[in-house]
């Protein structure tokens, strides 16, 4: 079972710039709470930018927070960017605004996705501990930032500050922003669900604001379920997942070791996997195969070194079935893509628009979209100016709660289809990892619908899904009970 509320952690209840906790002696929550309120010369009130996009909404000022989470373990260890993971904190946050209306959020960590440095610096647990610490001082900044129209301008009211403070509790100048972000998704989401309430409000196509909805103007009936085979996932469950009718399945490459040995070991895994499903058929594409879909999180560290995977590929009869290679390079590689012959994903170096931008200058030419791990806000912004320029998205996952499965779907069920496909895509994967994942779905407030589960490899939209827009919108029982206090 899930374990909530206390934690191992390095004895007292403040964090210094540069100090990793997790090697000894107990925190508590409230520990963690006390040090995200008191490092020094971070907390202030929040600079606001230029106005955020907006519509003639009722504006929100927060007037009390709090916020809580829960540690899920896994069936096994989840590998990628060179690390394992053991467990997955799921945070959850309370907003209430002055009229007296309060909204729960909820955010799924994952601190080797974000900031794999951080993972690395300290235990598991430290790092977790660290990226809540942030959630929590997130809530801090939100009531210092006055009244809000829409989320978007919170997160321009908070996002720089915060960065500085999630820089100086982790000790690292150069800390990615997508740590940051993935921080602040149960806070933008409350956010959002709190905006919705105060403008009466009720589904998730009113909600986006106009200047957004060209990017999200599709409507799909099939959303194909794209499963995640990590490095310790042997072939013959990659080969009966397929047999299943998961059709598009996200594949780990990048394994640990030198680049040499990971380069080895990559060309060993598709050349076993090619063997395995190269000859079945799918009806969701147009050629009948089955596309392949490589995510290297940044761990080839040359373009020269990706080449001669994509040479081995060829030699094997695999490279035209190779639909995306995402992340392929680390973030401060910035190489042109453009001249691969595959087509080029963005993801965790996408932290923003202007990022976003910059890759598809590069010649990037997908941007995986993560409104469950950069913010919702954020990935509007993304959204908008991928289809400005005319750039396919999907939906990644963060091995997110079931609850946030719904958040993407929402979101990848308006979205275009990529080039050779006519449904929309969405990672999910949180079934093959969690521990507890069945116990879970019952979180959900619509557990049962049968579009809250695949179907042959597809989730199968129907009216009642985008009428009640995925159940985001209805609260959790079981995460309201997390803020019922004595």
């Amino acid at each position: 079972m899930a374990s909530r509320r206390s934690f191992g952690l390095l004895g007292g209840p403040r964090v210094r710039a540069g100090e990793v906790p997790g090697r000894a002696g107990s925190w508590t929550r409230r520990d963690l709470l006390k040090a995200a309120a008191t490092v020094p010369g971070v907390l202030v009130s929040a600079p606001r930018s230029a106005p955020a996009e907006a519509e003639a909404t009722r504006p929100v000022r927060i007037a009390r927070t709090d916020s809580n989470f829960e540690r899920e373990p896994l069936v096994r260890p989840f590998g990628f960017k060179g690390g394992y993971m053991s467990e997955i904190w799921q945070a959850a946050v309370r907003l209430e605004a002055e009229s007296g209306r309060a909204r729960v959020g909820i955010g799924t960590q994952s601190v080797l996705w974000s900031d794999a440095a951080v993972f690395a610096s300290g235990s598991e647990s430290a790092g977790n501990a660290l990226m809540y610490a942030v959630t929590a001082h997130a809530l801090a900044l939100a009531r210092e930032a006055g009244p809000f129209r829409t989320p978007l301008d919170l997160l321009d009211a908070v996002l720089e500050p915060l960065h500085a403070y999630a820089r100086q509790v982790t000790g690292r100048r150069d800390l990615r922003r997508t740590f940051t972000l993935n921080a602040l998704v149960p806070v933008d989401n409350a956010a959002w669900l709190l905006h919705a309430d105060e403008n009466e409000i009720a589904d998730f196509d009113a909600m986006v604001p106009a200047e957004f909805r060209p990017a999200l103007a599709s409507r799909h009936r099939l959303v194909a379920a794209i499963p995640l085979m990590a490095y310790a996932v042997p072939v013959p469950e990659i080969r009966a997942a397929a047999e299943q009718g998961f059709f598009f399945m996200k594949v780990k490459i990048g394994q640990p070791g030198t680049q040499e040995e990971m380069l080895e070991k990559d060309k060993a895994r598709l050349s076993e996997i090619h063997a395995a499903i190269g000859s079945l058929e799918t009806p969701h594409t147009r050629d009948g195969r089955l596309p392949y879909y490589f995510d290297a999180n940044g761990r080839y560290e040359t373009k020269e070194t990706l080449l001669r995977l994509l040479d081995h590929a060829r030699k094997i009869g695999a490279f035209d079935r190779i639909a995306v290679v995402e992340e392929p390079f680390p973030e401060e590689l910035e190489v042109g893509v453009g001249d691969l012959g595959v087509r080029v994903a963005a993801d965790e170096s996408a932290h923003t628009d202007a990022d976003a931008a910059r890759r598809i200058d590069l010649g990037y030419g997908a941007i995986a979209l993560k409104p469950i791990a950069k913010t919702l806000s954020m990935t509007l912004r993304i959204a908008r100016l991928a289809h400005q320029r005319g750039v396919p998205c999907f939906c990644a996952d963060l091995t997110v709660h079931p609850i946030l499965v719904d958040w993407n779907k929402v979101f990848a069920a308006r979205l275009a289809p990529l080039p050779g496909l006519s449904l929309g895509l969405v990672e999910t994967n949180g079934h093959q990892n969690y521990r507890s994942w069945e116990a879970m779905r019952r979180h959900h407030p619509c557990f049962g619908a049968p579009w809250t589960l695949p179907e042959g490899g597809v989730f199968r939209l129907d009216e009642d899904f985008y009428s009640r827009s995925g159940g985001i919108f209805l609260p959790s029982p079981h995460h309201e009970a997390m803020f019922r206090h004595p």
